[in-house]
């Protein structure tokens, strides 16, 4: 038996970007690519790539900051729809993805955050992405709309609990091109009840 059911379902890129250097002032600088060559270590060009990464604020009840730690964050996979619907939600016509750091923006999956982790997302070439988990909001997306908005924004963190996408690594080597279809698989396991 199988340990990952392919579905039916998929998404469709429609936005693909690069963080080339660290946040500095809270304020993240991404760029549009067109296409993204992936390796097991991420997207080579990317702030975020690499093997192991320093353990940071959200782990730390599992291990001391900047503990060499596998990197389950290369990439920052949004939802258009979900992006949406937290422009709707600050007023704002749109979000572009290169404010909230994203790696990836897919359309056509429902509840795109609350995938289950461990959830692949495969391209046409094999090119396999792991849901880790949801990317909790934070700051730093806020700061940046607010200023390249002229003040819109500044309730990011709140409007977005939910909806923020998830984080994934690469399982299996290859490159993501705008307009690529990614095939969902999910794990075969029943939602936990141990609460």
């Amino acid at each position: 038996m199988t340990a990952l059911v392919p579905t039916n379902l998929s998404a469709r890129i429609v936005w693909l970007g690069v963080q080339r250097v660290p946040v500095k002032d809270l304020v993240i600088t991404s760029e549009p690519l067109t296409e993204m060559p992936l390796t097991f270590a991420g997207f080579s060009a990317e702030v975020h790539a690499g093997l192991t990464r320093p353990s940071c604020s959200r782990v730390l009840k599992q291990h001391p900051r900047n503990t060499p730690i596998r990197n389950t964050r290369q990439l920052c996979v949004v939802s258009a729809e979900e992006l949406a619907a937290v422009a709707e939600k600050l007023g704002m016509e749109r979000i572009d993805p290169a404010w909230v750091g994203a790696s990836v923006v897919v359309e056509g999956l429902a509840d795109f955050t609350h995938l289950p982790p461990s959830s692949r997302l495969q391209g046409p070439d094999g090119v396999t992405l792991v849901v880790d988990m949801l990317n909790e909001p934070c700051q730093e997306p806020a700061v940046t709309m607010t200023r390249a908005t002229g003040g819109q924004g500044k309730a990011f963190k709140a409007a977005a609990e939910g909806k923020r996408g998830v984080t994934a690594w690469v399982e299996r080597e290859g490159t993501l091109h705008l307009g690529d279809s990614l095939r969902l698989h999910i794990p075969r396991q029943r939602a936990w009840t141990g609460t």
